[in-house]
């Protein structure tokens, strides 16, 4: 499944690497955005395949941010 951004932000952190096994709600990274933190959940258990984007990356909506398997 494709874990995307919903807001427009900058990625501050990322939690997880390619390989690991992740439950449903973890906090796989964060965004900041309108001078906000906004953590990035994760929506079912899985395995983190690919993470396209590294930290200060600036996104848009709809920006695919986790591949989990």
């Amino acid at each position: 499944m494709e874990i995307k951004a919903r807001i427009p932000g900058t990625v501050v952190a990322i939690n997880v690497q390619v390989g690991d096994s992740v439950k449903t709600r973890a906090i796989l990274g964060v965004m900041e955005a309108m001078k906000m933190e906004q953590p990035i959940a994760c929506p079912a258990d899985g395995v983190v395949k690919e993470i396209r984007v590294s930290v200060g990356d600036k996104v848009k909506p709809g920006t695919v941010l986790v591949l989990v398997e």
